[in-house]
């Protein structure tokens, strides 16, 4: 009794909702192509022990090779990324020395031209008095040219 009320209960269902009742049938389907595939597609007979040792040996043997390949990658990544690691602190070093050298020789010449600088300054200060000195100096000339034309007159005496 259950069970016609069950297979009424799904009489019902699958009369009001068309999309349930198609996919009821399509489910029936595919239970029925299932059993109908395992019964055609017998599983292939389990394979040799020492066949599967074989297979084994040869995935262990791949397995340690494959190890020793990512080994031996991991080292030269290793010692390529040491090495790149050195030269970059070594240019670092080289180019901190030479900024250092650069800096020193940039205030040496800024010392050396403010140096130069101030003695211009300085000449320039003293030159401003040089008009009358050489006004003075060109006085003392004419008198030194006239004393010596006296002392050569008086020389010349017969």
């Amino acid at each position: 009794m259950e069970s016609e009320a069950a297979a009424n209960s799904e009489t019902v269902v699958s009369r009001g909702d068309p999309t349930r009742r198609s996919a009821q049938h399509t489910k029936c389907q595919e239970e029925e192509g299932a059993e109908d595939r395992s019964e055609e597609a017998k599983p292939p007979p389990p394979p040799d022990q020492k066949e599967i040792l074989r297979a084994l040996e040869v995935v262990e043997r791949d397995s340690v090779a494959i190890a020793q390949s990512f080994t031996s990658l991991f080292a030269s990544l290793r010692v390529a990324l040491s090495e790149v690691t050195g030269r970059s602190v070594d240019h670092m070093q080289c180019f901190s020395d030479a900024a250092g050298h650069l800096q020193e020789c940039a205030l040496d010449a800024a010392t050396k031209g403010n140096r130069y600088i101030n003695s211009c300054l300085r000449l320039n200060e003293e030159m401003k008095g040089i008009d009358s000195l050489a006004s003075q100096l060109k006085i003392l000339r004419r008198n030194v040219d006239a004393l010596d034309s006296g002392v050569n007159k008086l020389l010349r005496l017969p």
